[in-house]
This record gives C-alpha cells, sequence and structure tokens, in this order.
C-alpha cells in the first residue's frame, strides 16, 4: 500500500558495547512509518556492531518485564509508564519535521489536524458538537488526549459529541471521514502528510480545519536499564541519521529532516494536558 524505501545501512559497525546478542525494538506508532522505522533500527545495529530487530509492540508490558530494549513510543503512554515506573524508561531523541510550521519551537513538535469531508459544511472544530467523532486508541496523545485537552481549554466538554467511536489507527480514521461514515477526527499531522503523498485521492475527500497543538513529538526510548555507555551511543547514531545523504533519503519518506537529542522534561507539556483533564474530570470523549 505505501511505497518503501529501499536504501538500507551500510557502514562499518563499530564494536560491540555489550555481550547481548540482540537490541529488541518495538514500534507502538502508525504502521505508515514501518519502512522508516525498519531503517533506522538496522542502520543503528550496523552503526553500533549489534545484532538488532523491530517488532509491533502489542504491550506496554514488555518494557515493565525487561522483554524490549528500544522502541518508538507516543508520548502519553511514555508519561504514563514513568508515572508508574519512575526510570523505566529514557527518552534519547526526536524526529524533527520538515517545514516551517514545525520551526522556532525549543524542542521537536507536531501537531493534530482535525479533519472533516471535503464537502461537509464545517469550518471550525465548533461546529462538529452533536456530530460523530472517531479516534485512533484511548492511548493516543495526538488522537485521544491532546483532543481531549483542547476541549477542557475551550469549555467544551460534558457532552460535545453526538456519538464517539474508536477506529484502532489514525489511517482508519482518515478513511471513515473520506468515507462519509464519521463527521470527524484528529489526525497525527506526520501520520496525514503521509498518506495523503502516497494516497493523492484522499485529499479530494478531507480538509483540515482546525489543528491542536504543538505537542512533544513521540520519542525514541531506551530501557532504563540499560548501561549508560550503550544509551549514548544510540543516542548518537540516532543523531548521526541527520547527517547521512543514503539515510536522509529514507527519513524524507516520513517528513524527517533529522533527529534532536530529548529528555523527560520536554514531555512536561503531555503531563501538563493530562493533568488537566485528571482536574476537570474529562478522561472519556464524549
Amino acid at each position: 500500500m505505501y511505497g518503501e524505501p529501499t536504501i538500507r545501512p551500510t557502514g562499518q559497525p563499530t564494536q560491540p558495547l555489550s555481550p547481548m546478542i540482540k537490541l529488541r525494538f518495538e514500534t507502538f506508532l502508525a504502521p505508515n512509518m514501518w519502512p522508516v522505522y525498519q531503517f533506522i533500527v538496522e542502520a543503528v545495529g550496523a552503526r553500533l556492531g549489534i545484532e538488532t530487530e523491530l517488532t509491533v509492540g502489542r504491550s506496554f508490558e514488555t518494557f515493565v518485564r525487561g522483554e524490549a530494549e528500544a522502541g518508538f513510543l507516543c508520548g502519553l503512554p511514555y508519561v504514563q509508564l514513568l508515572r508508574r515506573t519512575p526510570g523505566l524508561l529514557e527518552p534519547l531523541t526526536a524526529p524533527v519535521l520538515y517545514g516551517s510550521r514545525f520551526a522556532g519551537y525549543d524542542r521537536p513538535v507536531y501537531f493534530s489536524d482535525v479533519i472533516v469531508h471535503r464537502a461537509a459544511p464545517f469550518t471550525r472544530f465548533a461546529e462538529l458538537r452533536g456530530r460523530t467523532w472517531a479516534y485512533n486508541d484511548p492511548g493516543s496523545h495526538s488522537g485521544y488526549n491532546l483532543t481531549r485537552a483542547a476541549m477542557v481549554r475551550r469549555g467544551l466538554t460534558g457532552g460535545f459529541f453526538g456519538r464517539v467511536v474508536q477506529a484502532g489507527f489514525h489511517q482508519l480514521c482518515l478513511e471513515q471521514v473520506a468515507d462519509g461514515a464519521v463527521d470527524g477526527a484528529a489526525i497525527d499531522c506526520q501520520v496525514l502528510m503521509i498518506e495523503l503523498r502516497e494516497r493523492p485521492e484522499l485529499a479530494e475527500r478531507v480538509k483540515v480545519i482546525d489543528s491542536f497543538g504543538p505537542s512533544t513529538i513521540p520519542p525514541v526510548v531506551a530501557a532504563g536499564r540499560l548501561p549508560a555507555t550503550l544509551k549514548a551511543e544510540l543516542r548518537a547514531a540516532l543523531l548521526d541519521l541527520g547527517a547521512d545523504p543514503r539515510a536522509r533519503a529514507v527519513l524524507a519518506f516520513g517528513f524527517i529532516e533529522r533527529f534532536a537529542p530529548v529528555t523527560d522534561r520536554d514531555y512536561d507539556d503531555i503531563r501538563q494536558m493530562l493533568a488537566d483533564c485528571e482536574r476537570a474530570g474529562f478522561m472519556t470523549l464524549r
């Protein structure tokens, strides 16, 4: 369905930093970024001289049980996992996206774009009162937490939507809006850019009427239990991708310009949004 990059890392590996046999990465993010994440994992392995693998994350408990060493993780479950188990994960880097929309911030950011059918009369989010809303997953910041936080700030809580449905993925939310099955949804802007490029027919069927954010973009994380030296080498390998012409060709598939270092404090904005929803007693979209 998606055009996949074919470039593979060819650099000489460094000496192994750890006796571990394999470094397991898990991705909990949108599937249309799989080819980019696969390349990144292979490139990091080549750089460090460590065997790596990428799998689709099914449960965050793999980090708790020590079954995964690194991963691509949404900001909301990241802060929730750290609230539950401090030190469980360490954010290494986060992608900086192409375009003036993402420039001028002190951290790598993204937005959640509110979409409706192109033929619909809606011009702003408030006009969706009483309408049908789709979201990807309640564990998603861009698809769920950011929406409810924006509703709290705008005073739109308390039975705003007529019906709310869980689609499972951002791409499915997009398809439901394009098909007219629901009236609106909030889509991770990176996911939306990729989908509209790979499936240009969708651009004729949906339009953006509002945006939530900015928020700190999902990080690449490492298990806190990993040796500090290994985490430093992982971070360095990710940061160096932006200077490698071969890697930049693949990163561009996901509209990624480069990676930037991040720390736990960069995700305080997401913590604050979660806290705002908790104080307002608005934890379920409705």
